[in-house]
This record gives C-alpha cells, sequence and structure tokens, in this order.
C-alpha cells in the first residue's frame, strides 16, 4: 500500500447474513484486552438483528455507533462527517450481508485493515444452495471465516463445508465453533478418497476437489510425495520458461462463477503444451514462495506429461 499506514483511518469489516452472530462476535472483541483502546471507536450498523449491543459496554469501549439504513448513505460526506464529530481512533462496519460489497466506497485514507465473514452453520445449508453466489461474495476477501452454531452439524458436513469454503478463499484462516468452543478440524489420512501410502498417489477425477484444499493446508502431508491426475493445461508468458498449470474448472459459487484450480508444475514437455489440452501428469510436490500464491504453497516437479482424454465433468465443493 502506498502511504504512511499511521495517516490512514483502520477498517474492520464484520459480515455475513442477518442473525448469524455478527453482533454478539463484534461485543465480544470489544471487550478483549488486544482490543482495547483509549480512543473512539466508531461502530457503523447496517443492520439491526434480535441481539442489541449493550449501553454500558460501548460506553465503557468508548465506542459511538451509526445506523445505517442503505449503503447509500455511506458516501464521501458521511465518511467526512464520522470523522469531524468524533475524531475515531478505528472504524468497526457490521455488514449488511445481502448488500453486495463493491457497493462500499471507503474514502482514500480509510485502509480495510481485516475482514472477517460470521456464518450460522445451523442455516449453512440453505444459504449455500439458495445464494451460492452472494455467500461467495461474502467470504471472497475475508481473511478469517467464523462458522458458529456447529452443535448438530456433522463432523462429515463441517468437512464438506470446510472444502466449499476454501474454493471460495483458499488463502482464509477458518474456525468452526459450537456450544463448547472451537471445534477440531483435522483430516485424517485414511479418511481422503486416495492411499496416501502409495509410491504414486493416484488421484481420481472425482477426487480432485479434495486434494487441492487438503495440499494447500497440510504441507507435512504432501511434501515430497509423488502424485499422479488428469487436468487441463494452462500456459501464460508471464510463466517461466518450462512452467505451466494443470488444473481443472471448478463451481465456486454457480455456473457463471467458475475458477480453474491448479498448481503451478515445472516441466521438460511444458514447451510443448498448449492451453485447452489435456494431460496425464505425475510430479512430486515440493512448498515453495511463489507470487501467485501470496507466499508459501505447493509447486509440482514434473516425472511425466502425457495426453490424456478430457474430463467433462467439472469439479463441485
Amino acid at each position: 500500500m502506498n502511504g504512511n499506514m499511521e495517516d490512514r483511518m483502520p477498517v474492520f469489516l464484520i459480515n455475513g447474513f442477518l442473525e448469524a452472530g455478527k453482533t454478539q462476535f463484534i461485543s465480544y472483541t470489544l471487550q478483549q484486552e488486544y482490543f482495547q483502546s483509549d480512543g473512539t471507536t466508531v461502530l457503523i450498523l447496517c443492520e439491526e438483528g434480535d441481539t442489541e449491543y449493550d449501553k454500558e459496554l460501548l460506553k465503557k469501549t468508548h465506542t459511538r455507533m451509526i445506523t445505517v439504513e442503505d449503503a447509500s448513505e455511506m458516501d464521501e460526506d458521511f465518511f467526512g462527517r464520522l470523522e469531524a464529530l468524533y475524531d475515531p481512533e478505528r472504524v468497526l462496519i457490521e455488514w449488511n450481508g445481502m448488500w453486495p460489497q463493491d457497493q462500499l466506497h471507503l474514502p482514500k485514507n480509510w485502509q480495510l485493515f481485516q475482514q472477517i465473514t460470521i456464518i450460522d452453520g445451523s442455516t449453512f445449508e440453505l444459504y449455500l444452495n439458495n445464494m451460492k453466489p452472494l455467500l461467495g461474495l461474502l467470504v471472497r476477501n475475508s481473511e478469517l471465516i467464523i462458522m458458529n452454531r456447529c452443535d448438530d452439524v456433522s463432523d462429515e458436513n463441517i468437512l464438506k463445508y470446510r472444502r466449499g469454503l476454501k474454493a471460495l478463499n483458499p488463502q482464509a484462516e477458518m474456525i468452526f465453533e459450537d456450544a463448547e468452543g472451537e471445534i477440531e478440524q483435522e483430516v485424517l489420512e485414511e479418511d481422503l478418497p486416495y492411499d496416501m501410502k502409495a509410491d504414486v498417489i493416484e488421484i481420481s477425477p472425482d477426487a480432485y476437489g479434495i486434494w487441492y484444499i487438503d495440499a494447500l493446508d497440510k504441507k507435512d502431508r504432501y511434501e515430497d510425495k509423488v502424485v499422479e491426475f488428469t487436468a487441463m493445461v494452462l500456459k501464460s508468458p508471464e510463466f517461466p520458461k518450462n512452467y505451466f498449470v494443470p488444473g481443472r474448472m471448478a463451481m465456486t459459487c454457480c455456473e457463471a462463477d467458475m475458477t480453474f484450480l491448479g498448481f503451478i508444475c515445472k516441466a521438460r514437455e511444458a514447451k510443448t503444451l498448449e492451453t485447452g489440452k489435456w494431460v496425464k501428469v505425475r510430479a512430486k510436490i515440493a512448498y515453495e514462495f511463489w507470487q501467485d500464491y501470496d507466499g508459501v504453497g505447493p509447486v509440482l516437479y514434473a516425472e511425466s506429461v502425457e495426453p490424456a482424454q478430457e474430463i467433462k465433468q467439472i469439479v463441485q465443493f
């Protein structure tokens, strides 16, 4: 980012659908020692649910609450008035999950410091089946996704939900909670639909999405392992010599929102490959820094790349 961060207004965006638990989360956060501040906190409330903020808590934490009824109210004049009236040290926005986030236009000197999405696990299936595009907009730019109220959600569904959310936002940290607190999300090797003990781990077309998400998370599990899978070739002039991406198209939100999921691969055959062709790749997995990953991620070193038949079905989560 350009400019001095000290000159920018830190903004924390908390989003999610109505009654997901955003108010409880913000109230809890305001009470935590790490979030204490001597300056004024402005809380912009974009919808009012059944749970209200405790007035004593707001007073104790030097928090001023402002309610808006439509995203159009949050224009340049609105933000200017907030700065003039309250001189805030930071701003929290409890965002209305039904408002597309491209309607939020922060002033140039305001910095979106963190975006957190709160999801109600007991109703997630309903939103997943009926409002997936809007759900995708909520989580796509979030650094942290918290799914609460998972008491009656099966372990199988928690894993399924996690894979689906990871497909929408691979970089996000995810927390699942029930009444007793955070739920451990460890996926055991024996639960995977392929043999992790094989000399060559064969990834079937149906298992590609599970492998892709698990390989992003489990460096210790996959580093130096050899995998074999069928994928489509993607090449770009921006790739270094002898590199390409074998991957599959995945439906992350809806048919209109398809994403190509694949890892960068170094192969001597890369120079002869054409984008859109299908290949069977056998490769060893390493974990290295790669700019497109915004950090360390899987890098494949091909042992063989051969022509293969197209896989018609797309990856779904």
